[in-house]
């Protein structure tokens, strides 16, 4: 009897789309799960996004000046939109976070096989790290979020023959609100030096209208105006976009850091971030990827991801708390990494069918494990971990409704004024209240000096320091 084609079966002919649906599946879930669950709560640093946000007003062009303004923008516009809860300031994170992994996906495809993109895009969006700054609210999402879409645009320009204005266009603005961004202006230094090192890349600018480049640079400069004045208003600004300290730190101790962060597989960590972070079968393939790139240097991603390294990684010594930014390189790596080793795989076997699909299934279980290792260190390092659990914050969800005047510290009061200022009924204040019924938090209550009777306590699920609301009335 004859053997069949192995392309007549169904799931052979859809094996892409059934591996593009199970990300999107597995991408959704992750996503809803850690916005609502995982690590439940919200930190310092999204309090503090929520305060600049709440502060930006149009009238006051002042108020504009601020790091990061394009992403600040869109979170004050949801939280006006759709009021003040934990997922609400993790919604402008978990949109962009979404946005993200589908941009690393198409990336993926346009510069790697689709079968390599299928499984990088599925190790990559299932990182801990990855889950970890799209649920986060304060904007760190935006150092995955500008690269992915950056080379993504930059590859639509230089490759695709259709809406070539607006790739061009897209880009230009794309560009320059990255600028407002810490670190992202190395992004666009290394797209710079590929592009005038690169023969390829040297003549493909060259067929570039200079009418059309003229429009882009205005639309530029119009963007990265209020940056400029943001710059020279206050110089150390400058500094911070350029991932500068304001005093030269300790290079071995950053160092040690770094070390620890990517190669320590035996003491796995997790604080404002999961480490290492990536497991060890992924910065294996990572560093095959990079061996590929060196053997194959003549290609544009070589030239890209190369000089992309070589100008974070001094960066990274300097400041190691900027980690998020090389993210996307590391991506990159990891699917040069999986294509060496099954193109490796099907250049022993050639002519064999079978071997070569015997040979994948060893592939997609190291795949797999991957996948499950990742969310497995994500969920039970930020859910059941009580080092990480003290460092988020319930009170905004345990804040009872019915309240009208609130009661807080000093300390507290720029996070519960910025919620005042997008909710129509709450007040906040630190001196003890007038009104009949009021809250007070548990440290805002050592200013209640007179009778106030206490109605009912409002507690957390934490074991120390649980009473979080009191509730008075007169």
């Amino acid at each position: 009897m004859a053997s069949r084609d192995l392309s007549t079966f169904w799931l052979y002919r859809y094996r892409f789309l059934i591996g593009y649906g199970i990300i999107g599946i597995l991408l959704a879930g992750l996503l809803v799960f850690a916005g609502l669950y995982v690590p439940g709560g919200i930190s310092q640093i999204e309090q503090t996004a929520v305060v600049k946000s709440a502060s930006l007003n149009i009238a006051e062009p002042t108020s504009l000046l601020i790091i990061n303004l394009p992403y600040h923008a869109l979170q004050a516009g949801i939280l006006h939109a759709f009021g003040v809860s934990d997922f609400t300031i993790k919604l402008p994170a978990l949109i962009l976070g979404l946005f993200s992994a589908l941009g690393i996906i198409y990336l993926l495809r346009r510069w790697f096989p689709t079968s390599i993109a299928v499984l990088a895009s599925l190790i990559a969006v299932t990182t801990g790290q990855f889950l970890l700054i799209a649920q986060s609210g304060g904007g760190g999402v935006l150092y995955i979020f500008w690269p992915v879409f950056l080379l993504l645009l930059g590859t639509l320009v230089t490759r695709s023959q259709r809406f070539r204005l607006l790739w061009k266009v897209l880009f230009t603005v794309t560009a320059a609100l990255s600028l407002y961004t810490p670190l992202s202006i190395y992004t666009l230094v290394a797209i710079g030096l590929t592009i005038a090192l690169h023969p390829h890349l040297r003549i493909s600018l060259k067929r570039l209208s200079k009418i059309k480049l003229l429009l882009c640079a205005l639309i530029a400069g119009v963007l990265i105006a209020p940056l400029a004045w943001m710059i020279i208003r206050t110089p150390a600004v400058g500094l911070e976009l350029l991932g500068l300290p304001q005093s030269m730190p300790d290079l071995w101790v950053n160092a040690q850091m770094i070390a620890t962060q990517y190669f320590v597989f035996w003491t796995p960590s997790a604080t404002s971030v999961l480490t290492p972070v990536f497991g060890l079968g992924s910065a294996l393939l990572i560093a095959v990827g990079f061996y590929r790139l060196i053997r194959t240097r003549e290609t544009t991603r070589s030239y890209l991801t190369v000089i992309w390294i070589l100008c974070l990684l001094p960066i990274l010594v300097i400041s190691p708390q900027y980690i998020t930014i090389v993210f996307i390189p590391a991506v990159l790596l990891l699917a040069a990494g999986l294509t060496s080793l099954i193109g490796y795989w099907y250049r022993l076997f050639p002519f064999n069918p079978y071997a070569r699909v015997a040979g994948l299934v060893p592939i997609i279980v190291l795949v797999a494990v991957l996948i499950t290792s990742g969310i497995d260190r994500y969920i039970f390092g930020y859910h059941y971990s009580p080092t990480v659990a003290t460092n988020y914050s319930k009170d905004l969800s345990l804040l009872p409704d019915e309240t009208a005047t609130l009661l807080v510290s000093e300390k507290e009061a720029p996070f519960y004024s910025a919620v005042a200022k997008l909710s129509d009924t709450l007040v906040v204040t630190t001196t003890l209240p007038r009104e009949q019924n009021y809250t007070a938090t548990r440290a805002g209550r050592s200013s209640v000096t007179d009778g106030s009777t206490i109605t009912s306590i409002v507690t957390s699920p934490f074991a120390d320091q649980s009473d979080r609301f009191y509730v008075y009335k007169r």
